[in-house]
């Protein structure tokens, strides 16, 4: 079970970096990377957007990314699930 989870835990760290790396190209509507960056921002989303309403603003800068991927990593990864 505890592998499973953290293969859950992967593909969502996964998920959050390649909407990270979509997010440098332009979308086309109703292009595959635009079909692709809708899914991502319906799995992501629930996760990154309280993060942004919590961190300060940073010039155009989202950092919620990068805080999502550590704090998954770190505290749930690590602590709770021990991957």
């Amino acid at each position: 079970m505890r592998e499973l989870l953290c293969g859950l835990l992967n593909l969502y760290v996964i998920a959050i970096v390649l909407r990270m790396v979509l997010s440098w190209f332009p979308l086309e509507p109703g292009g595959v990377v635009a079909q692709a960056n809708g899914v991502l921002r319906r799995i992501t989303d629930p996760l990154l957007v309280p993060l942004r309403r919590h961190l300060p603003p940073l010039g155009g800068l989202d950092l919620s990314p990068l805080i999502a991927i550590l704090g998954l990593q770190i505290v749930v990864g690590r602590l709770i699930l021990g991957c």
